[in-house]
């Protein structure tokens, strides 16, 4: 068995993943029943990142939180800038590198960022101003300014105000000393041979300096060190709480990129008591990316603190049963202990334990020295039987740390990184990364393609055991077919009687039929549009005439007679619109339901049975006649209603009632044509009071419901004998089906063998993908997590080529599964 330590790559059963996994895709393609059912991102996240070449690990937290100096600690090496209070926008990415290729790659903020960023801690000190960067005498004074604030605050490190006054005295100092290598707009990207550097350490110790650091955007260090092997890139990122806003936002889109493989989240509850609202908000975000999962490393940093404050170590504790009492990869650590400590094992009395070598013989006290004699005097941490150490207040800080260095050795500095967690904390991850990393991501993307496999294999099963069921012969797929025509028959009827209720529930109950809606929108307009035709072309001359001949004894007529005669010709010509326009709803309806129903599945059913129709087309034309004629009825109904006044006509205190009076006085002065003529107006209106509101009767309330109720029971009345006289069709269908099935069960078994032929071939692609996906899991020793195969044991015949030995390969991985 292959150790599951080795890179992914160098294993020959995980060649090909990629392809594998890509051919269970092609095979879900082709199955567009099961596309909504299987999420396909998560696979497609789990595999990148189970053959990428690279494994991202990017250390995220608040600047300050001590990522930088746990990057130094846990590669022993002095690579990263680390200083308390320095915040910067630089993002460094740490990769493998062999011995002798070990180098430097710098890139440059350009002169247009730096401006940006000189305004916005400006603007957060208060110092309204606009600077001109490159007049060196504005910022020499600018720089002076800084200092003053550096020193009223008590130092660097001592409250946010001197932090963002270092940031912008290191900004600005950086651009005046690296004036050669910014541009004006671009970033500019530099190897170390560009600077005469000789090897790493002198590119890194240029970086670490505070003035470079602040105006590099961003540094990749190619290093030598087994942490780094198979791909794993170590990612420093400006804190989530930089002073720059862009600066944060850089940290945050490295969380959620996809290249992001998983986070150390370096916190600093250990020395401030609690998590603050950034990092709150930054673990919400690393939760969002589904690139990162589980693989998240909670690293407590200057735990130290913890150490001589009792409330602080309280907090803290409870802060972890909390919110991480379910982690399992949960650190405490101090990053500055354990990474110069980790130093001092190159050190000794010769260079005093590295105040001469690694501190540079100092004048003032390293932040190392003050808290190493911390440690010993204060932390408890220390074993009374092994370590009696005594600080002397006599002493400097300094000659307490050289003489007990000198005294305790080696023994002590051990010590001092184990109680650091550095060591733990390194082994771990480093264990992670070789021995279960790998592992993980193939169980990952494993687990993911279980439910797509499963998917698969039982659409392809179901499949062939239906297809292998089928009559394989003309005479049994014969038999099958008429056996069922009864019941096919019924099928149909039921169909035609469901689909034409849902017809009607369009029409009354939901009105949802579009073009019927329509037209019944262009029968009020029409009706609305004649009323008032009529009333414009009304003539009192012609009525008038009209009833004089009529009674030709008489020369007056009165207004009665004229209104009559007037009622006569608006009811009729009403009339002949609304008739006309039932006839275009009817016919427009019918027609559109029988285009519906002849692109039914049931109608083309229907056909294959019987030759014909079975007189759908017939019925529903002789039904349009029938509905026709009863709605040309209802309407003269309707219309012929018209005639009569209506009882509020001649009600008192209506607006009719005084029109009638006003009418009545106006046409009555005389008794000649001449009196009736110049009422015209007059009659109009009385005769618009009372139409208006029996055409609005109509096409607002009475008619529709007509239309409604006449559809409604001719089309049921058909729809169920319709379903009888396709059933009493059964000797016609099953004689002319005996004429046509010879030749459909030649070509059902035909298609039956070509889709049963195209399921195994599926079948065999399936489980060579899967038996490589398998294979590559044994090689990792991930037996458990083995996607499930089509056995032979569930098909009763070879398949296709190789796939029969591909399904024997999977017999008992299915069995087991």
């Amino acid at each position: 068995m292959l150790s599951s330590t080795l890179p992914l790559q160098s294993l020959p059963q995980c060649q090909a993943l990629q392809d594998q996994v890509d051919r269970l895709f092609q095979l879900l393609s082709q199955e567009p029943t099961l596309q909504a059912q299987v999420e396909t991102a998560s696979i497609q996240a789990s595999l990148k990142k189970a053959i990428a070449p690279t494994f991202e690990i990017v250390f995220a937290g608040a600047f300050s939180a001590g990522k930088s100096m746990l990057i130094n600690a846990l590669l022993e090496r002095e690579l990263l800038y680390s200083a308390e209070g320095h915040a910067t926008g630089t993002e460094c990415l740490i990769a493998y590198a062999e011995p002798q290729a070990e180098r430097v790659v710098l890139t440059f903020l350009s002169e247009a960022e730096i401006r940006e960023q000189v305004q916005i801690l400006l603007q957060r000190l208060g110092i309204e101003t606009v600077v001109n960067i490159n007049n060196s005498s504005v910022v020499e004074t600018l720089l002076g300014k800084m200092q003053d604030i550096i020193q009223t605050e008590g130092g660097e490190s001592k409250s946010d105000r001197a932090k963002q006054a270092s940031a912008l005295k290191y900004l600005l100092k950086g651009f005046i000393e690296n004036r050669n290598y910014i541009d004006t707009v671009a970033n500019k990207t530099l190897s170390m041979e560009q600077f005469n550097f000789t090897n790493l350490q002198e590119a890194a110790s240029y970086a670490r300096r505070g003035s470079n650091s602040a105006v590099l955007k961003r540094v990749e260090y190619y290093c030598h060190h087994p942490l780094l092997k198979d791909g794993n890139v170590l990612v420093d990122t400006p804190g989530i709480d930089a002073p720059v806003k862009k600066d944060a936002e850089l940290t945050y889109s490295k969380i959620e990129h996809p290249d992001t493989s998983a986070v150390v989240c370096v916190l600093k509850a250990a020395s401030a008591g609690d998590m603050t609202s950034e990092e709150t908000a930054m673990l919400e975000r690393i939760r969002s990316n589904p690139g990162i999962r589980d693989r998240v490393f909670y690293v407590f940093n200057r735990v130290d603190e913890t150490w001589y404050n009792t409330q602080l170590r309280q907090r803290l504790e409870g802060l972890i049963q909390e919110q991480f009492k379910d982690s399992n990869r949960l650190y405490k650590t101090s990053g500055l202990l354990g990474f110069w400590g980790s130093q001092l094992r190159q050190t000794s009395g010769a260079d005093r334990f590295g105040l001469d070598s690694l501190f540079g013989s100092p004048t003032e006290t390293p932040q190392f020295v003050s808290e190493f004699n911390r440690y010993c005097s204060s932390s408890g941490k220390l074993p009374i039987d092994r370590f009696r150490i005594d600080v002397r207040s006599y002493e400097t800080p300094n000659e307490n740390y050289v003489r007990i260095l000198g005294e305790y050795g080696g023994a002590l500095v051990e010590q001092l990184i184990k109680d650091s967690g550095i060591e733990t904390f390194r082994s771990q991850i480093t264990r992670y990364l070789t021995e279960e990393k790998r592992p993980m991501l193939l169980a990952n993307l494993a687990d993911d393609l279980q439910p797509l496999c499963i998917a698969l294999r039982k659409t392809y099963l179901e499949s062939w055991h239906g297809l292998k069921s089928q009559p394989q012969d003309i005479a049994a797929l014969k038999d099958q077919e008429l056996q069922q025509l009864g019941r096919e028959l019924k099928q149909v009827g039921d169909d035609f009687q469901a689909h034409i209720q849902d017809v009607i529930n369009e029409i009354v109950g939901s009105n949802s039929n579009a073009a019927f809606e329509a037209d019944f929108k262009k029968l009020k307009a029409r009706m609305v549009s004649r009323l008032d035709e009529l009333l414009n072309t009304f003539s009192v001359a012609a009525v008038h005439q009209r009833a004089q001949a009529s009674h030709r004894r008489n020369s007056v007529v009165p207004l009665l007679g004229i209104l009559a005669e007037a009622f006569y010709y608006l009811a009729n010509g009403l009339e002949d619109v609304l008739v006309e326009s039932s006839q275009e709803i009817v016919g427009n309806f019918f027609q559109q339901l029988m285009n519906r129903v002849q692109k039914q599945d049931y109608y083309r059913r229907l056909y294959r049975m019987l030759g014909n129709d079975g007189g759908l087309a017939q019925s529903l034309r002789k039904l349009e006649g029938e509905a026709i004629a009863a709605l040309m009825n209802e309407a003269r109904t309707e219309c012929d209603r018209y005639v009569r006044e209506r009882p509020e006509f001649f009600a008192e205190g209506t607006a009719s009632m005084f029109q009638l009076r006003q009418t009545l006085q106006q046409a009555c002065r005389g008794y000649d044509f001449n009196n009736m003529v110049e009422a015209e107006a007059a009659i109009r209106q009385l005769l618009k009071l009372d139409f208006e509101q029996k055409v609005k009767d109509t096409v607002m309330r009475s008619f529709r419901q007509v239309i409604n109720q006449t559809l409604n029971v001719c089309l049921l009345r058909n729809a169920t004998d319709q379903m009888s006289l396709i059933l009493q069709q059964y000797d016609h269908a099953r004689g002319y089906l005996a004429k046509t099935l010879e030749k459909e069960a030649e070509d059902k078994i035909r298609q039956n063998q070509r889709l049963l032929s195209e399921v195994e071939q599926k079948m065999a692609v399936y489980n060579e993908a899967v038996h490589g996906v398998n294979a590559c899991l044994e090689a990792m020793q991930l037996d458990r997590h083995r996607l499930p195969l089509v056995s032979d044991a569930e098909v009763d015949g070879s398949l296709p080529g190789d796939a029969s030995e591909a399904l024997t390969l999977g017999t008992m991985d299915s069995i087991e599964s």
